[in-house]
């Protein structure tokens, strides 16, 4: 039975100003899932006003409070695994698998905010003038919105969100349509049985069509000092541009058109096996997602016929049966994109090895070769269970093919040689390099991020104290100055 949802302004659970709603469908069965406000622009503005009128009071509260806050609300969170992987199924269609790990994943997120409560520490700067005192001290920025996706929304819509507040920022957040129960109400859920004081987080959230009135009220809006997004490379160029009118810093976490390097010297078995979860993956609906596996040709063989017999035996269909591997894609539209992405591969020339079909919105894990370098589907996304095949002569070309795309998120390189593990690494033009793992890998607390047209700013870990927080000098001067005149 479809549940009636709310948004979540200044500590009360409300409808859209209009009253308006829309339909949040369940991608595997075509039924309603939710009925979900469809919020406007003067939500948002509703919303950015009250986070702007808590955090003053916010950014002064003890760091020990919000640890305490934090920490009860990652206990919450974990009582909740059994709805959340069961809402994640219905509202995005993830497998049993990527629902449990995002909701383990976000706990962390959680208790990781709760000791980086403590971390906004300045310096003492050396000062030149006789009698001064110099220090950099660190404090929060004000408003933050959050803008999370549909694919990952626990862990993506957290994200955006979590650090920023540990910090002392207030926020507002704005899950996907396709996602604004698992992106957005479960999480203001939690933090409000946790006890956080109202304003601190706001969840607004748009039917179809709405998403750009509510990204222009946070970029138009001076009580909004950051926005972090994380979604495509195409809306995140259009969210730059405009937040630069306004001189308004942005924390992008965009597309990838990830890599997976195989040296002949890498144990392949190892190598199928990661390639196989890196790429298929929540139907490879992740920004990480293994999109090109490149080989050199003596491990090539090998490989192939190992890594397409491994993945044409994955099972397709519910996504809320357990042992599910591919469930559906999560609408038409993206269904139709993917296809369209692999048919023209194919008329310019592509093999498919196995997949290319499909039951209902869920598209069989899919693998081709014989891609020609500079054709679409060599250079952009393909955002579901599509991975390329493309055979090297040694490992130069191998780094200058995975650089030879405008991305630049995540890569992995599979070696026995560690030496030459790393030195490729270097090379390797991506914000993330994994050496002897696939593409899609994330902690806390570590300095997530990506180059090129994959954004620019870095989530998680002591890196989002750079994104979030204002870095100040303060003089003293102890004894009196002597000036020119």
């Amino acid at each position: 039975m479809a549940r009636d949802y709310s948004m979540y302004i200044n500590g009360e659970w409300v409808a859209a100003s209009d009253g308006a709603v829309y339909d949040d469908l369940d991608p595997y069965t075509g039924e309603v899932f939710a009925r979900v406000p469809a919020g406007k622009r003067a939500d948002a503005k509703r919303a950015v006003e009250a986070a702007a009128a808590a955090f003053p009071a916010w950014s002064r509260t003890l760091p020990v409070e919000r640890q305490a806050l934090f920490l009860k609300a990652a206990d919450i969170l974990e009582k909740k695994q059994d709805q959340i992987v069961t809402m994640l199924a219905e509202e995005t269609g993830c497998t049993f698998g990527f629902a449990m790990f995002q909701s383990m994943f976000t706990p962390g997120l959680l208790r990781e905010a709760a000791a980086q409560v403590h971390g906004a520490t300045g310096e003492i700067i050396p000062a030149d003038l006789p009698g001064a005192f110099y220090m950099a001290i660190r404090q929060p920025v004000g408003v933050v919105a959050g803008i999370g996706p549909w694919n990952a929304p626990l862990i993506l819509s957290l994200r955006s969100v979590c650090l920023p507040i540990a910090y002392g920022n207030t926020a507002v957040l704005k899950p996907s349509t396709e996602s604004a129960a698992a992106g957005g109400v479960v999480l203001a859920e939690v933090f409000h049985e946790a006890g956080f004081p109202k304003g601190v987080l706001n969840l607004v959230t748009n039917g179809p069509g709405g998403s750009a009135e509510i990204g222009d009220e946070f970029v138009e809006n001076p009580k909004v000092r950051r926005i972090s997004l994380t979604g495509s490379s195409a809306v995140g160029r259009l969210l730059a541009e405009k937040a630069g009118r306004y001189l308004k810093r942005v924390a992008l976490e965009l597309g990838g058109q990830n890599p997976m390097i195989v040296l002949r010297d890498a144990n392949v078995d190892d190598a199928v096996n990661a390639a196989a979860f890196g790429a298929f993956l929540h139907q490879g609906q992740i920004c990480m997602s293994t999109r090109r596996i490149i080989i050199e040709k003596p491990a090539a063989k090998e490989f192939t016929d190992k890594f397409v017999k491994k993945v044409s035996a994955f099972k397709v269909g519910n996504p809320k049966e357990p042992d599910t591997i591919i469930g559906p894609l999560v609408n038409k539209v993206q269904f139709d994109a993917v296809k369209k992405s692999v048919d023209k591969a194919v008329s310019e020339g592509a093999r498919i090895l196995c997949g290319g079909v499909s039951t209902g919105l869920c598209y069989h894990p899919t693998v081709v070769t014989d891609v020609k370098p500079g054709t679409a589907f060599s250079c952009e996304e393909t955002f579901g269970p599509v991975v390329s095949i493309i055979e090297v002569e040694n490992a130069d070309e191998a780094v200058a093919v995975a650089n030879s795309t405008t991305y630049g998120l995540s890569a992995s390189v599979f070696t026995n040689d560690f030496m030459k593990g790393l030195d490729m690494a270097e090379r390797i033009e991506s914000g993330m390099v994994h050496i002897n793992d696939q593409t899609v890998h994330d902690e806390p607390q570590v300095p997530f991020g990506g180059v090129k047209d994959s954004g620019w700013g870095r989530f998680g870990g002591r890196a989002a104290l750079e994104e979030f927080t204002e870095l100040r000098w303060i003089s003293v001067q102890r004894t009196p100055r002597q000036y020119p005149f």
